[in-house]
């Protein structure tokens, strides 16, 4: 295939000519130790876009559950021939949360269902089971339901029957039943057997088997690939979605804990974003809400990093802000945030998290104010939360917003704004093309050591290749790759670091490139997602200078380095980035007094072609490929494949 090379690539290949017959000399000032790599370096960011979350992470089936959408009836398909006046909608204002239900009229010989279509259709597995269940009253003796997996072709794989109880009060009904088939594409059937009335709701279909066996939780092959990472934090839930296109419907965590059939479903704010790729279905049923999401952060080892509206809507959209003088509700759901994740059993929130299940608490640490927000009005706002924030709790660590680009003037009003304030951390964003990446390894070399901390929020290298799956290619890894460098050198600045987005739906996805991808019943990473599990399993406790001939490696050949210093393993960890079309051979002189001894491991990323890209047919196209290797000495000498990233991991002997 016919592609056009970057400057940066010309200079690059140009580059090999230099020194493609000779090696290179690299110092490893292994005794020089620069500074401390941050405890909650590396880690993922959330937001429910690309059907991250409904369709997505979180394990229902069964899209419109409570007839909640702005058109109660889409997902379903009535079955039969019903007639008019057997289902209706219903409101009932004083169901908190929850206000709509379905109303069934029955007469004795009619057969009348509701099929659901899922999301993209249902992803089923042969053998495992399903738990199907509803919210009902008001039953006529003797009706019941009857539940049928179909597969693609309609064929039914599954099925139960579900006899329903008497009664005014609204009462729950379970019933599991097992998979004949694997199907990606499934839909279920809801058959309303026997005459009379019934009024139902939270009509719901999980798989049996979800992370850690939690009903009615979440998708375990999308947690398992997160734990994988070994992330030191989990930032959520957001994004834009924080902010929302208007006010109204921004994040609003209170509304997302408690009961599930209590939680007030909103229109995702990614449903209409963009004109190709609109999504009229994509709601947040809010099943994966703000205690969930501390719950998964604790499961997968990882620090919980949530962000709140700081009282502006985003700035792309209509961009409304709350007065200074009405913003009292933002702060107070900031202070009752702590209390929820932080407080005693005995306070209002923390008595809730207790009665969800958890009386211990998450020891919250650090908590975002904004998301991408910018200018005056937000310094203005921001200010609000963290004169009441330090009075009130001057141990939670806050992140404040430094736009949307890593420059410009509306960076530079931010940076400087902030840094004035001494806000804790500043979260940059940055999307930008390979060539960026490639020159900006040495970023945070000269950033003052005594300023705010950086958290690298949003990170992403956007290629020019078409929109989708394939854009996640192998030249937007690699030149990550290159610029973490730079974040691992600076790990005493950069504090915090996580690619964006998280998840995309092969086939509801409004967002990409994006570091996992995923369909109903498959998961792979990216090459993004294999260079940053590398840097986060190789994290390391102490920054190591590598020099040449004096000099930061940040490009020079194109070439790029760090090292880092495990003082829990005793390894000395090199990371070795190699952005040209010819082989490299290095010598790493290991300026030590310690002693080096044993086989080192050596970690291997590479691929000739940077158009490359995983994919579900190939989902280890790009994976890591480790050897065992002996060096003699304190003179690692060795050879670097083309458009390569590798890790040496060398035993120490203290």
């Amino acid at each position: 295939m016919k592609r056009i090379l970057s400057l940066t690539t010309v200079f690059a290949i140009c580059g090999t000519f230099l020194f493609a017959q000779n090696a290179i000399d690299l110092q490893v000032q292994l005794d020089k130790a620069s500074g401390k790599i941050s405890p909650h370096m590396w880690g993922i960011f959330f937001e429910d876009i690309n059907m991250g979350a409904d369709g997505g992470i979180y394990a229902e089936l069964v899209k419109n559950r409570s007839f909640e959408f702005d058109h109660p009836m889409m997902g379903w398909k009535r079955l039969g021939k019903v007639p008019e006046g057997t289902f209706l909608i219903v409101n009932d204002g004083r169901r908190k949360g929850n206000p709509r239900s379905l109303k069934i009229h029955k007469a004795a010989d009619i057969k009348i269902g509701l099929q659901n279509e899922g999301f993209r259709g249902m992803g089923v597995k042969q053998g495992n089971d399903y738990e199907f269940s509803l919210l009902y009253r008001q039953a006529s003796p003797g009706m019941q339901v009857k539940v049928e997996l179909l597969n693609e072709n309609d064929k039914v794989i599954g099925t139960a029957a579900l006899p329903l109880s008497e009664g005014a009060n609204w009462q729950s009904g379970t019933v599991v039943f097992t998979s004949a088939e694997t199907s990606p594409k499934g839909k279920l059937n809801v058959w309303f057997e026997g005459a009379g009335d019934v009024e139902a709701d939270m009509l719901s279909l999980f798989p049996k088997d979800t992370w850690k066996g939690r009903s009615k939780g979440l998708r375990k092959d999308m947690v398992q690939i997160l734990a994988d990472m070994n992330p030191d934090f989990l930032r959520f839930p957001g994004g834009c979605i924080v902010e929302g296109r208007d006010l109204a419907n921004r994040f609003q965590w209170k509304k997302t804990v408690g009961p599930i059939e209590e939680r007030e479903l909103i229109i995702n704010r990614w449903n209409t974003e963009f004109n190709h790729r609109l999504t009229p279905d994509y709601f947040q049923t809010f099943g994966l809400g703000f205690y969930e999401y501390f719950l998964l952060a604790e499961d997968i080892g990882a620090e919980a990093v949530p962000i709140l509206n700081c009282g502006m809507a985003c700035q792309f959209n209509t961009g409304e802000v709350v007065p200074l003088d009405e913003l009292d509700e933002y702060v107070q759901d900031a202070l009752d945030l702590i209390e929820f994740a932080n407080g005693d059993t005995s306070t209002p929130w923390g008595k809730l998290r207790a009665e969800m299940g958890h009386p211990e608490p998450f020891y919250l640490k650090m908590l975002g104010v904004g998301n991408e927000n910018w200018g005056p009005q937000y310094i203005e706002r921001l200010g609000v939360f963290q004169k009441i924030l330090q009075e009130k709790h001057p141990e939670i660590e806050i992140i404040a917003s430094s736009g949307t680009d890593p420059e410009g003037e509306r960076f530079e009003f931010l940076d400087g704004k902030l840094r004035a304030m001494n806000i804790d951390i500043v979260d940059e964003h940055y999307y930008r093309p390979p060539a960026w990446f490639l020159s900006s390894a040495d970023r945070y070399d000269d950033y003052d050591r005594n300023g705010p901390k950086i958290f690298a929020g949003e990170y992403a290298s956007h290629t020019t290749r078409p929109q989708g799956p394939g854009r996640s290619t192998w030249e937007a890894a690699l030149s990550e790759a290159a610029f973490l460098t730079g974040l691992e050198r600076n790990g005493d600045v950069v504090t915090m670091a996580s690619y964006a987005p998280l998840f995309g739906h092969v086939d509801g996805w409004q967002w990409s490139p994006d570091l996992i991808w995923v369909d109903n019943l498959q998961v792979y990473g990216t090459p993004s997602y294999h260079v940053q599990k590398l840097y986060s399993l190789h994290k390391g406790t102490d920054i190591i200078p590598v020099k040449r001939n004096g000099q930061n490696v940040t490009g020079q050949d194109s070439l790029y380095a760090s090292a880092v210093y495990d003082a829990d393993t005793n390894e000395l960890i090199i990371k070795f980035v190699n952005y040209n079309d010819q082989p490299i051979v290095a010598n790493l002189q290991l300026d030590t007094k310690k002693k080096i001894e044993g086989a080192a491991t050596k970690i291997i990323l590479a691929n000739e072609n940077l158009d490359v890209a995983n994919s579900l047919e190939e989902p280890l196209k790009i994976q890591p490929q480790t050897t065992q290797v002996n060096y003699k000495g304190k003179t690692i000498k060795d050879t670097f494949l083309p458009y390569s990233f590798t890790v040496i991991k060398v035993p120490v002997n203290l």
